[in-house]
């Protein structure tokens, strides 16, 4: 039986929407910029102005909300056949998906391809529900809830949809579910379960109920967005490049200082605005799990992470890309990348063969990075006769995460906000122009937030094999266990010709932190974090790890195992630690002398303490003039005077 969930947490812009913010309901009402909006208390009506990241969903009927949904697989595990078959059945409804509300084009596919009318829509309806080709994997029969309905059921489940639930009135699904139940009891029928109803007000159309609930113009402007200049870039996300470059600089050790060596970039930007919408950097040569995480970076909210590399910036770039622009490379063909693109309906693209220009816009941002880089110690330029006498190795002092976070800022600070050649205006401007509009197009609206974090970084990550040993499981010398194992030690492959062949388990492990493995527990589909069999070693990157054996290597240690590898990762952290405080120790003493002949405290420290008293001054200082009610409520960084936001998104989207 596949497990074909669908369904993601997520917060979806639409007027009237229901969610939860600060424990109080709220109904979105149209967004303040690209990172708060308006919501009106249920209770009350009064209209306030919050944080996007502070609203979250409403629970859902029938799943217990007091432990937080554990990651599941609902696409490794189903063959490849069937994928072949759901890709066939996109093939055919393209056509229809291009000019959706043509009937006659309808039944012509349907007469080409010798299919049911009825089944075409079915599969127009599957489709258009979730946008994934997922939704048109077959289930094999015999499975839960196959009963079929009376045809008396169908039509007044039908006429009740139709006539009450379509309809401007909106009324909600709960209350169509006790009328159709009430209309079966005075049929003498039975009643159709809350579940059934809702499946099937769940398959109809997002457009189509945007449309006959709200209105024709807010679906339009919705699903028909304008046309630009880059084929298919006609919106933010329409169409999104991806590309690699080895970073010109040296990077060091977080341990011990000692230069690790120049790391990849993965860069994903959108190609309507030119924003970066998200990036990764590693040690790893391009691959697939660089390719994963940037995706997931790209699609997820940005708030964590710019609290965690600390600057308080702006990037509302978050949601799922239409298309992903990539070049040939290997890396972007693998068959896990490609089934997780389908599951969030992304089309994967590739440049064509020979046609350096398409991927253009990538190329060209990554050369102005480069130029930013060659301005940081380490860098080792675009070539040996721009470095001279430069030893790029010496002059190291970014670690990792120091250079992600300079990276980070540049592009928030700096790249975002400065105006590009080509669109004579900034990126964030023009993706801000295509989210909320303009007074000569209308916007998009904001893209929906997805909030499964865990469960998305799973889908994107490639796949380890390994089998289950008493002792748990061994990857690169490091041991995991955890309980959820125990019924898996020593497992055989099923099948006549596979009795003496050991049972292959998935495992998937984040590179930057192996302190935990997630293991696919076969019965249930569902991930489970399997820690450190030995809880007492430290969480650690794979690239520290991979410097630490190679020490033990060096030392010419026979054994090589866990043990020794995280013996010699802290033995290289207390020597980091003993030079720290011994330089310490040299700058104090330096200090005192100083003082001791006359000489004035260091420039760091006077400037220090001008930047501790102008912070105090800022602190101190108090915003008098008068505050409008409206305005009251805006966050901090949006208590200015209101920009045209409303107007624009009352003409984009209606009152």
């Amino acid at each position: 039986m596949f497990c074909l969930s669908l369904s993601m947490v997520k917060i979806k812009f639409l007027p009237g929407e229901q969610y939860h913010y600060q424990r109080h309901l709220v109904l979105f009402k149209y967004p303040y910029g690209m990172e708060s909006v308006f919501v009106e208390y249920q209770a009350t009506g009064q209209i306030v102005c919050v944080p996007v990241s502070d609203l979250q969903p409403l629970p859902q009927e029938g799943i217990d909300h007091s432990e937080p949904t554990p990651p599941h697989d609902d696409f490794l595990n189903i063959p490849e056949k069937a994928w072949v078959k759901a890709r066939g059945k996109l093939a055919i409804l393209q056509p229809i998906l291009a000019a959706p509300r043509d009937s006659q084009l309808l039944q012509e596919v349907a007469d080409e391809h010798k299919l049911n009318r009825s089944t075409l829509y079915r599969w127009l309806q599957a489709y258009q529900q979730t946008g994934s080709v997922q939704s048109l994997i077959e289930l094999p029969r015999g499975g839960k809830d196959k009963k079929r309905l009376h045809a008396e059921q169908e039509k007044i489940i039908q006429t009740f949809i139709e006539k009450e639930y379509l309809t401007t009135q909106k009324i909600s699904i709960s209350t169509i579910v006790g009328k159709i139940r009430r209309c079966c009891r005075q049929a003498e029928l039975p009643e159709p379960s809350d579940k059934t109803v809702r499946r099937r007000i769940k398959q109809i159309p997002a457009e189509t109920k945007m449309r006959r609930r709200w209105s024709k113009k807010m679906a339009k402007e919705k699903f028909e967005p304008l046309r630009g200049s880059f084929p298919g870039a006609d919106f933010p996300l329409a169409v999104v490049q991806v590309d690699h470059t080895l970073v010109d600089i040296i990077l060091v050790n977080e341990i011990n200082r000692e230069p690790l060596g120049r790391p990849y970039l993965t860069l994903a930007i959108d190609v309507f605005s030119r924003m970066v919408v998200g990036f990764y950097l590693s040690f790893d040569p391009p691959g697939a799990i660089g390719t994963g995480l940037c995706m997931v970076h790209s699609i997820l909210p940005k708030e964590l992470w710019l609290s965690r590399v600390g600057t308080q910036s702006d990037w509302p770039c978050w949601g799922i890309p239409s298309v992903i622009h990539v070049d040939n490379a290997k890396e972007f063909r693998g068959i896990m990348l490609q089934r997780a693109c389908e599951k969030y309906g992304i089309r994967l693209e590739y440049r064509p063969v020979k046609k350096p220009h398409w991927g253009g816009h990538i190329e060209r941002l990554m050369g102005t990075f480069m130029k930013e880089v060659h301005t940081l110690p380490g860098t080792t330029f675009s070539n040996v006769r721009d470095r001279k006498d430069y030893s790029s190795e010496k002059e190291a002092v970014l670690t990792l995460p120091e250079f992600e976070q300079w990276l980070t800022t540049f592009i928030v600070d700096v790249y975002h906000k400065r105006v590009h050649q080509t669109l004579k205006k900034s990126p964030y401007e023009r993706y801000q122009e295509g989210i909320l509009g303009s007074p000569s197009q209308p916007g998009i609206g904001l893209q929906d937030r997805l909030l499964d974090e865990v469960q998305i970084r799973l889908d994107f990550m490639p796949i380890l094999e390994r089998t289950v040993q008493p002792y748990g499981v061994l990857i690169d010398h490091v041991h995991y266990y955890a309980d959820v194992l125990r019924p898996y030690i020593n497992s055989f492959e099923e099948g006549s010709d596979k009795a003496n062949l050991k049972r292959l388990f998935t495992f998937r492990r984040d590179p930057r932190d192996i302190s935990r493995i997630y293991f696919l527990e076969p019965e249930t589909s569902i991930y489970y974090a399997i820690p450190y069999r030995n809880t007492s070693h430290p969480a650690i990157s794979i690239w520290e790890f991979r410097k630490a054996k190679e020490l033990v290597r060096i030392q010419g240690i026979d054994a090589v195992d866990e043990d020794s590898i995280f013996a010699a990762n802290d033995k290289m952290h207390r020597i980091t630690l003993a030079a720290m405080e011994k330089t310490k120790r040299k700058r104090i003493s330096k200090a005192d002398n100083r003082m001791i002949q006359g000489v004035p405290a260091s420039i760091g420290a006077t400037l220090s303490q001008r930047d501790d008293a102008n912070n105090q001054s800022m602190e101190a200082s108090t915003h008098d003039t008068p505050i409008d009610p409206v305005e009251d409520s805006l966050p901090k960084k949006a208590r200015t005077t209101l920009t045209p936001f409303r107007e624009l998104y009352d003409n984009s989207f209606g009152s």
